[in-house]
């Protein structure tokens, strides 16, 4: 007795194994996260360094060398990025697929912390993020305003909608893009100042010295204790223009009287704008192990009272929700699964012709497929485009095994055995070819699963999910499919019967006529084997010439409902003349009827922006018919260089679907002649719409060339010197103020009238070392 039979005379157990397959599988499908991809984790960790007032020259080679020496030395990582600009170094480190994030965080952080005694005094500590996850975020609410200015609606969200969308469970981060934050600004007036014998870093000094926040303690008597504060901080406009800066021979000066003194932002060279008005974004980013459909719908949820909530004269709305698009992929993958599941059973009944026959793999399909559901829960898998994909696929495997239990019980049947025999005959002899075939298709597949990279990362739940559903599969045919079989077929009669076996003896004939047609071709064609060989031959050259000229690509590029562009102005361009592109750029979008909404984003060096297209059943034509179009009008906007594209269809990818990168001990600017000939050299291939090189050595600089005799006579140092300059037009901040239990910078800096042109700064004055 082969363990088969246990199973056919035992009703009972194999009721129970497919009940127990059954009962895991559905609470695996309500227990599994949805994603659009498989879980990957591509963490890129940002490292920015303020040095407020320095050439990109001398950020390159204090600040952005020094650490990108150090952190090169960390472990996990895949490839690193740095940019340095006037005041800023950014290093982006992007790590290998699956690394251990927070490993590879400690030990950045720690490397970093190794050379901070290398950095100038001047500069800023370096601060340190990471993002893990798709590069898009998965939905961005935009807060716009006619009335209201950034600084407002930025605190606003920070204080209000901001905690309330991070307190959403699954959120990773819901982070303020285009945010400007109230800041304390001292517009500095360098001829006030020389008349009052002051300098920029006198006033540094003085807003540094009077604007403290003290910690006191506490007294503590016998049975009561107080605890203690110091009004030693400012807290008002008022009492920042009443700060006493300089007080001689009975005269006081306040910064009144060198300074226009305003509530502004920390920020004047960069804006969002949301469909042509003034707004700032929030950013949702969803945990890795949460689910994007259940976080998204909770932040759906809440968000109807946050706009109940919002101050008159502020708007917020649902810019880009990568929902739609994930849930529609699904649902149409779902859809051609049912599909699947209904065709495969009509063409079983096709060709078996009889309902108790057919019932045998309607009930084998969907049972092997839930089970294969459970597999992917105890594996840590998730349900998306991928592995749903496996389960379309593996309807065409599972069916095979109950189609063949069943033939080989009618074959039985036929030959006069009860159902009984016929189903444990039957089993006994296909035991071993179906656990042959899934140990065949386990082979095929599960090598699939071990591939590095991104492929393997993508591709592993594909296998093993395919593996998973093929053993349940399997299991089913060996238990469940013959002891159905000995309980519901019987022998069908080829004279009378009922109306089942009319149909079935009707299936027979035609498939007797079919072989018996096909059987007269094939000794007819074996007759003329040398034109079999050629016509065989002709088949496997095309093969060839088929692959080759067929065109390649990692994925096809989806239609996710948006289109992005990405722009550079001149390098000297001002904001205001950065918003006359973006005025174009958003009229060129929203002229196209497929677009709901524009989203800009101008920051100094570069801009984003982008049309959030309407649903896909509103609108005949798709993404990739408007990249081109959109393309085409973009380049009429003259000195504005944009490049238009869609998001990457696939996790992982960052930047333009292209990248060439060159790399050379010799000095920048030779870097930057081969790049320049480079990109010649593609433009007139013809190959490219659009050719971008992210060295510029192009921004326009004036050097301040110093008298150092002149200087020591008047007994100034180079420290004195720059350090007087820095504090006029640096722009950075020397401490923060408290407002409404929330701590702000305070900036002094040249009013821009005084610092329109390098002329106007041969205006300034600095306090030589005898005090004049």
């Amino acid at each position: 007795m082969q363990f088969t039979d246990i199973f056919i005379r035992r009703p009972v157990l194999a009721s129970v194994v497919s009940l127990m397959i059954l009962v895991l599988g559905l609470r695996a499908v309500f227990s599994l996260p949805v994603l659009q991809y498989p879980r990957t984790e591509n963490a890129v960790v940002t490292v920015k360094t303020a040095y407020y007032g320095a050439s990109a020259a001398d950020v390159a080679g204090f600040i952005t060398t020094p650490l990108e020496n150090a952190i090169a030395q960390a472990d996990g990582i895949d490839d690193m990025t740095s940019s340095s600009t006037t005041g800023l170094s950014t290093i982006t480190v992007n790590l290998k697929l699956n690394y251990d994030p927070d490993k590879a965080l400690t030990e950045i952080t720690s490397k970093i912390s190794a050379v901070k005694n290398q950095l100038p005094p001047e500069a800023q500590q370096p601060t340190l993020s990471i993002s893990i996850g798709q590069t898009i975020d998965a939905m961005y609410i935009g807060f716009g305003s006619k009335v209201l200015a950034s600084n407002y609606i930025t605190d606003y969200l920070s204080r209000v909608v901001q905690p309330k969308l991070q307190a959403v469970d699954g959120v990773q981060t819901a982070e303020l893009l285009g945010a400007q934050n109230f800041a304390l600004r001292a517009w500095l007036d360098p001829k006030k100042l020389a008349a009052y014998g002051l300098t920029a870093a006198d006033v540094s000094n003085a807003l540094a010295s009077n604007d403290y926040i003290s910690g006191l303690g506490n007294t503590k008597g016998q049975m009561v204790q107080i605890n203690l504060t110091a009004s030693t901080g400012l807290h008002s406009l008022g009492e920042f223009r009443n700060l006493i800066v300089k007080q001689a021979n009975g005269a006081i000066v306040r910064l009144k009287d060198v300074a226009r003194v305003s509530l502004g932002s920390d920020d004047y060279e960069s804006q969002v704008s949301f469909d042509g008005k003034k707004a700032v974004y929030i950013g949702i980013q969803v945990a890795p192990a949460a689910n994007l459909l259940d976080v998204i719908k909770q932040i759906r949820a809440i968000f109807p009272g946050i706009q109940a909530q919002l101050p008159q004269g502020l708007t917020g709305h649902i810019v880009y929700d990568s929902t739609k698009f994930v849930r529609s992929s699904i649902d149409e993958v779902v859809r051609t699964l049912v599909e699947a599941l209904v065709i495969v059973t009509l063409v079983v009944f096709a060709f078996l012709g009889s309902p108790r026959s057919v019932l045998i793999p309607v009930v084998a399909i969907p049972l092997s497929l839930v089970g294969g559901f459970f597999i992917m829960l105890a594996l840590g898998y998730s349900i998306n485009l991928l592995t749903l994909l496996a389960l379309v696929l593996a309807i065409g495997l599972v069916v095979d095994d109950a189609i063949i239990v069943v033939e080989n019980v009618n074959r039985h049947l036929e030959m006069g055995m009860k159902p009984m025999e016929a189903a444990i005959e039957a089993a006994r002899e296909l035991a071993a070819p179906i656990i042959v075939m899934a140990a065949v298709l386990v082979a095929v597949y599960v090598p699939i699963g071990f591939q590095a990279g991104l492929t393997g990362a993508l591709f592993t739940e594909f296998a093993f999910t395919l593996v998973g559903t093929v053993i349940i599969s399997a299991i089913v045919a060996l238990t469940l499919s013959p002891m159905m079989s000995s309980r519901l077929l019987r022998a069908h009669r080829h004279e009378g019967g009922n109306w089942e076996d009319h149909i079935v003896g009707f299936i027979d004939r035609w498939f007797d006529g079919l072989r018996r047609f096909y059987q007269r071709r094939l000794h007819a064609s074996l007759d003329y084997v040398p034109v079999l060989a050629v016509f065989a031959l002709c088949v496997l050259t095309s093969i060839y010439f088929f692959y080759t000229g067929s065109k390649s690509e990692l994925a096809p590029q989806e239609d996710q409902g948006v289109v992005i562009a990405f722009s550079t102005a001149a390098p000297d361009s001002t904001l205001r003349q950065r918003q006359m592109f973006a005025h174009q750029v958003y009229k060129d979008f929203a002229g196209f009827p497929e677009t709901a909404h524009v989203f800009q984003l101008d920051v100094p060096g570069q801009s984003i922006g982008g049309a959030v297209l309407t649903p896909w059943d509103a609108r005949t034509r798709t993404s990739n018919d408007l990249q081109p179009i959109a393309q085409q009008e973009l380049n009429g906007i003259a000195g504005l260089q944009t490049a238009v594209f869609q998001p990457p269809s696939l996790p992982g990818s960052r930047g333009l679907p292209i990248q060439f990168v060159i790399q050379s001990t010799d000095p920048f600017s030779r870097l930057n002649t081969v790049a320049d000939n480079f990109l010649v050299a593609a433009q007139k291939s013809g190959m490219f719409m659009f050719l971008n090189s992210d060295l510029r050595i192009d921004q326009p600089q004036a050097t301040l060339e110093i008298d150092r005799n002149k200087a020591a006579e008047l007994g100034l140092s180079m420290s004195d010197v720059g350090q007087a300059m820095s504090a006029m037009l640096g722009g950075g901040y020397v401490n923060y103020f408290s407002l409404d239990d929330r701590s702000y910078k305070v900036i002094p800096q040249v009013d821009q009238r005084y610092r329109l042109n390098v002329a106007q700064i041969g205006n300034y004055y600095i306090k030589a070392a005898d005090g004049t």
